[in-house]
């Protein structure tokens, strides 16, 4: 009789078992793989986010990838970082944090990053317009000057004295392209334009980018331009009643009337591509000036009261550059001496990345180094 239950019981247990394994699922009780924890990416800024500019389209940027890539970053900005021994100070804490991704957006944060990348090997540097680079610093930038030939055509097309005035940070080479390009544009629209350059030796200061804009105005430019960090120059062009294109950012919300269109910068697609490298594995220090094409520029939409004929003007050169049909730094450059630059051809990178001289219609000096 024992021996039966005792073997009924055996049984008994056996069935249970079975019908625990089809209600409870394989491996339960065992702690889930934990998640992976967010890739750690900061931004350094020279001036405040603010609401338009160049900081603001970074942070644009920023905020695209972080849409993009959800749950699998985490991200930090320090805002109005000095340029020089400041900003290694904060590229430094931030790699000591644990940022293992750092976008540095300054062209003055470049030596800094370089050396607190020596510091950091496992962590990643992606500079802004820099000209260096090693095996954790990347640097990237954009052609800009494409876009500052579209200017010119429509300041060309528009202004009504013949004169543009250009609110200028420093004299590199990035913005000595900008300035040519935009005096090439607008002089192949109007042949005896030209184009006034007021230095500011910063790049972010509201008060003297816009008594700038006010000296233009009072040389007789009718429409301005900028390679600065606010929105003082449009808002000077809204309050004197004349035209302004834009820079970095769409700024017609700050110049309603005054914007003609804008040449704006697109950083989120790049931004996002470069975080995902570095989560697989595969982020290598290649340098990148990517132009229209690549989408890192984009002209905002134009106001109602450029004329249509030269909106298509515009607009067909615009293709002709993305399609490689055409170059602003083509065929036969003078410069504002007379000199003979460049007898024909195209102008190739390594020459462009070294400009330091003004094009024929450039009214204003370059400082020396």
């Amino acid at each position: 009789m024992f021996k039966n239950l005792a073997r009924a019981s055996v049984q008994l247990c056996a069935m249970s078992a079975a019908v625990l394994s089809l209600v409870v699922p394989s491996g339960a009780g065992a702690q889930p793989p934990a998640a992976k924890p967010p890739l750690p990416v900061a931004f350094v800024y020279v001036s405040p986010v603010g609401e338009a500019g160049w900081t603001y389209q970074h942070d644009l940027g920023r905020r695209a990838m972080e849409q993009a890539l959800g749950p699998l970053v985490k991200t930090t900005i320090v805002e109005a970082v000095p340029e020089g021994a400041e900003s290694e100070r904060v590229l430094r804490d931030l790699a000591a944090q644990g940022n293992k991704l750092i976008f540095a957006t300054s062209f003055g944060y470049l030596e800094p990053a370089l050396r607190v990348a020596s510091e950091f090997p496992g962590t990643t540097f992606e500079h802004a317009g820099g000209y260096r680079t090693s095996a954790n610093v990347n640097t990237y930038n954009a052609r800009y000057y494409e876009g500052r030939y579209l200017a010119g055509l429509v300041a060309g097309r528009t202004s009504k004295t013949g004169i543009a005035g250009y609110v200028a940070g420093f004299p590199v080479p990035e913005v000595i392209q900008g300035i040519n390009a935009f005096t090439l544009g607008m002089r192949a629209a109007r042949p005896d334009a030209q184009v006034k350059v007021l230095w500011l030796d910063t790049w972010f200061d509201p008060t003297r980018e816009r008594e700038a804009a006010l000296a233009l105005i009072a040389q007789g430019a009718d429409v301005l331009t900028n390679h600065s960090g606010s929105t003082a120059v449009a808002q000077a062009a809204q309050d004197k009643g004349v035209k302004v294109i834009a820079y970095q950012s769409d700024m017609r919300r700050f110049a309603p009337d005054a914007q003609l269109t804008a040449i704006t910068q697109q950083w989120g697609a790049y931004y996002t591509r470069v975080a995902r490298a570095v989560l697989d594995g595969s982020w290598r220090a290649t340098p990148v000036w990517g132009g229209m094409k690549d989408g890192l520029l984009a002209l905002a939409p134009f106001h109602p009261s450029v004329p249509a004929d030269v909106i298509k003007t515009v607009r067909a050169r615009e293709a002709d550059i993305i399609a490689g049909r055409f170059h602003p730094f083509a065929g036969r450059l003078v410069d504002q001496a007379g000199r003979e630059r460049q007898a024909g051809g195209t102008m190739d990178d390594a020459t462009l990345s070294r400009m330091n001289w003004f094009v024929q219609g450039v009214s204003g000096t370059l400082p020396k180094p």
